[in-house]
């Protein structure tokens, strides 16, 4: 306890008499803020933040007014007699992006106003509001994302009218895509832990110069916690924890991180778990997404019982364990060190859309599992600055590797027989990135990347009854590989701070092989391997430009590409009720052409507009199509006689958007800010014109947001609206069992609105308190396309505690 006085005592004492040393911190996050540049009126007294945020006030007399200015933060007038003796000024995040700086442009950090291309930013202090279970409910926070929901440990993102593998993820910089992500509904995002996330950046539209294949229609790139160091000999300790429970599927979360920086050295230990059970969906909405009856297994083999709550959707509870350790070593000021250690699981994850499939009047399933979805990265990224190399400035080389692992275990109704399919793929990937500055008003990036996938794939049914194993055709042909190699470079260009052109070029090769010896001994395809070689060619280019301060227009084309991955190639699964999908070696790449407008309109801060509006023409769209093996139209799979289709170039597609967002301070303290998205496309299905698959039904939100001293209120709507009957891809026609039913009995998606409360408090300096109710009238709905349904009335309540 002495130590503890001594301690305090000599704090005091450094207070009084340096009581002008202040510290500037982030609100939410309370980080320390480097580069805030902080000045009088008429800035003839200035100083900056140091990397600890602080800066010494001496030279400014009590009641100057002093600005604190930040690229990435609001502008902050105060007095050293308002700063008094806390010694700490607190900036809040800039949520108008005017200034934000982003990477994911060209990997290299750039003025978010410099980017032709719609980006769209997500701080730690926004995710710590918002506070999202998964990084797929962080996505759709932004409000430009829509997220699909087959189970409730899900969620699919669809940008612009794409998803899934037509858009990339990265994490610090690094594609989590790999060689098996699927046309399908992809869940991977929920391994990335949102508690890690410093920021994340969504560039709405093709991405395909940077990130090479996938990135059609978007990319989502998370950047996560970074180490701090001291640069000092003294220790710099900062830790958070955080407790979480929801109402709608008693959720139990938890969470912690530390950092401990020294001068050269750096380290951030993260790690979360959360506990999931039943989602229970509202009250009020279509009778078609009741759970009445469910299946459980007993000793005289399964049974169908009643449902005593229609509302709880059984089964949907899972739980998630994820971990992240980073370290940074600085050896020098222009050189650093960033090894990232990720590992995410998760238990077995009942795929609830297959689970309330009825066959013949009676449920079609007795079990239908995601089996546990790992997910380990290790990555190093050495970065150099130099200001006297003829080749860069800046350099970048980033080394990674990856395992994913994913299974999916089915059991008919009454049947003995349980499939068991698992996959694994090792994932390899290196890239070098560059950026020199060639003159005042021109910089150069360019890079080279290459990416190496194995996959490993296996089939068995196992006879519960018997306890035996056997052998079956596996979903992907075991020992497959796909491997992509590209240059890439841009050019940004800007003679005056109202002008901007940038524009770039990749070329991709991408090779992939696979051999079915072993999948033939059930299948008997005409072929007994494969080997595909694509090169592509894509490009990009576009303006940014603000004639005067209440105009910015964005104009940008661009080019991208998806190259057919084992999934497309080799895959075999059943895609619906009565259907099959078998591998087809003869593939291309898929081709996206396109073009984005944007306006916003800033009124002197009163009132800021953001229109945009794109068109995307699709040629060679890689779908699932009706195909014949060996001139059979219909093959026996899992013993079940299936409608043979494969993934064919068998389409084009055409679609096209407008996006509005608005943001009105009434007062000083009081803000009202909306966003809605209108998207529609038509694809080819043989001679006829029909939906596109993943285009969402027009969605936003509107939100009132109160902000004074410690205290955050937000009341906010979500609104959604319908796809009729017409509207709908013939796939999603199919699964009529997912989807409400119109006064013709056929299947659509309604429209549906919820109203939200949302509160943070700050307790103290150290204590957080977040609370929300969510879906206050209790409305029971699905977002397009989704298996489940929503949460209905959803109590959360979170506490963070900071060192």
């Amino acid at each position: 306890m002495k130590s503890h006085y001594l301690l305090l005592f000599f704090l005091l004492v450094s207070i009084s008499f340096q009581a002008q040393n202040i510290k500037v911190l982030n609100s939410v996050t309370k980080e320390p803020i480097f580069g805030v540049a902080i000045y009088n009126i008429d800035k003839s007294k200035s100083v900056v933040t140091n990397f600890r945020g602080e800066a010494d006030l001496d030279d400014f007399s009590d009641d100057e007014t002093i600005y604190f200015k930040h690229l990435s933060h609001v502008l902050k007038k105060l007095t050293k007699k308002q700063i008094a003796k806390s010694n700490r000024v607190f900036l809040v995040s800039n949520t108008q992006g005017l200034e934000e700086i982003v990477i994911s442009a060209s990997k290299f950090k750039q003025n978010k106003k410099d980017i032709p291309q719609k980006i769209v930013s997500e701080s730690a202090e926004h995710v710590a509001f918002s506070n999202p279970q998964t990084s797929a409910d962080l996505l759709e926070n932004t409000g430009q994302v829509y997220i699909q929901k087959s189970q409730l440990g899900g969620g699919s993102p669809m940008i612009r009218g794409f998803s899934t593998n037509r858009l990339l993820i990265t994490v610090d910089g690094v594609r989590m895509n790999n060689a098996i992500f699927r046309a399908g509904n992809l869940q991977n995002v929920i391994s990335i832990d949102p508690l890690s996330v410093e920021h994340t950046e969504v560039t709405l539209g093709a991405g395909s110069v940077i990130y090479g294949s996938d990135a059609i229609g978007g990319v989502m790139s998370f950047y996560t916690q970074k180490p701090k160091l001291s640069y000092a000999d003294s220790l710099l300790f900062h830790s958070n924890a955080i407790m979480r429970y929801s109402s709608a599927n008693d959720e139990k979360a938890g969470h912690f991180d530390f950092n401990l920086g020294y001068k050269k050295w750096a380290f951030v230990t993260n790690a979360s778990y959360s506990s999931f059970g039943n989602l229970k969906m509202g009250k009020h909405g279509p009778d078609e997404y009741l759970r009445p009856e469910f299946v459980i297994e007993t000793s005289e083999g399964d049974v169908i019982i009643q449902n005593s709550d229609p509302l709880t959707q059984k089964y949907t509870g899972y739980n998630q364990l994820n971990l992240m350790q980073k370290v940074r070593y600085e050896p020098y000021e222009n050189l650093s060190f960033d090894l990232g250690l990720f590992y995410s699981t998760t238990s077995d994850v009942p795929r609830y859309d297959r689970l309330i499939r009825y066959r013949n009047d009676e449920l079609r399933s007795a079990e239908w599992n995601y089996g546990p979805q790992n997910w380990f990265m290790g990555n190093l990224q050495i970065t150099k600055l130099s200001s006297s190399s003829n080749l860069y400035n800046k350099i970048k080389a980033t080394i990674a590797y990856q395992n994913f692992q994913e299974s999916r275990m089915d059991r008919n109704f009454q049947s003995p027989i349980r499939n068991i399919r698992e996959e694994a793929v090792d994932a390899y990937s290196f890239s070098l990135d560059f950026e020199k500055t060639l003159s005042l008003k021109t910089q150069f990036f360019y890079g080279a990347e290459y990416i190496y996938n194995k996959v490993k794939s296996t089939g068995e049914e196992e006879n519960i009854d018997t306890n035996t194993i056997m052998p079956t055709v596996s979903r992907y042909p075991n020992g497959a590989s796909w491997q992509a190699a590209a240059i890439y470079s841009s050019i940004k260009y800007k003679p005056n701070p109202k002008f901007v052109f940038q524009s770039g070029l990749r070329f991709n090769n991408v090779v992939s092989m696979a051999d079915f010896t072993e999948n033939n001994r059930y299948l008997n395809l005409p072929f007994q391997s494969s080997k595909s070689t694509a090169g592509a060619l894509t490009g990009t280019a576009g303006i940014s430009w603000s004639p005067n301060s209440i105009i910015q227009w964005k104009i940008n084309a661009s080019s991208a590409f998806r190259a057919p991955n084992i999934d497309d190639v080799g895959k075999v699964f059943d895609s619906e009720p009565g259907s099959v999908v078998v591998p087809n070696e003869n593939l291309r790449p898929e081709y996206a052409y396109g073009g984005e407008v944007g306006l916003k309109l800033n009124f002197d801060d009163k009132l800021v507009l953001d229109m945009s509006t794109y068109y995307t023409y699709l040629d060679n769209a890689l779908v699932r199509r009706d195909y014949t093996l060996n001139g059979e139209t219909e093959i026996i799979y899992d013993g079940e006689l299936s409608n043979v289709q494969a993934i064919q170039n068998a389409s084009k597609a055409w679609i096209h958007g407008f996006e509005v967002g608005l943001k009105m301070p009434i007062t000083s303290q009081l803000n009202f800010t909306s966003q809605y998205s209108i998207i529609g496309g038509t694809e080819t299905a043989g001679n006829i014109e029909v939906p596109v698959r993943h285009i969402a039904p027009n969605f936003g939100n509107t939100h009132l947001i109160w902000l004074l001293n410690n205290v955050k209120l937000d009341l906010f709507a979500n609104y959604n609206g319908n796809l009729s009957f017409y509207q709908l891809a013939p796939s999603e026609i199919e699964k009529d069992y997912i989807y409400a039913l119109d006064e013709n009995g056929n299947p659509y998606s309604p429209s549906w609105y919820t109203l939200n409360f949302r509160t943070q408090f700050e307790i103290n300096r150290s204590a957080t308190l977040t609370a929300s109710l969510e879906n206050i009238t209790d409305q029971r709905y699905k977002t397009y396309s989704s298996g489940i349904a929503a949460a209905g009335r959803n109590f959360i309540l979170a506490l963070k505690y900071s060192l």
